[in-house]
């Protein structure tokens, strides 16, 4: 890690101009945090991001459709 913060509840840290991470309460080891940021940038829990990451890579594995399947594909809706 190349930066470590110790903030209290109510405290916040800002990132660059637009980005604003309040700590909004604190039970046990729990710390509640709220994100302020421009709907430009994603932002999601760890275990969230690595789920997302892990569909799209299986999805960019899989063969991609030929013109001649999706013409199929769309005779037999017919």
């Amino acid at each position: 890690m190349a930066l470590v913060l110790t903030r209290k509840v109510g405290e916040v840290i800002i990132i660059g101009d637009d980005i604003k991470i309040q700590v909004l309460e604190i039970k046990g080891k729990q710390v509640r945090l709220g994100i302020e940021a421009p709907k430009k940038y994603a932002i999601h829990r760890e275990e969230v991001y690595i789920r997302i990451h892990e569909e799209n890579i299986l999805a960019a594995s899989k063969a991609p459709l030929s013109l001649k399947s999706i013409g199929d594909l769309w005779k037999k809706r017919k």
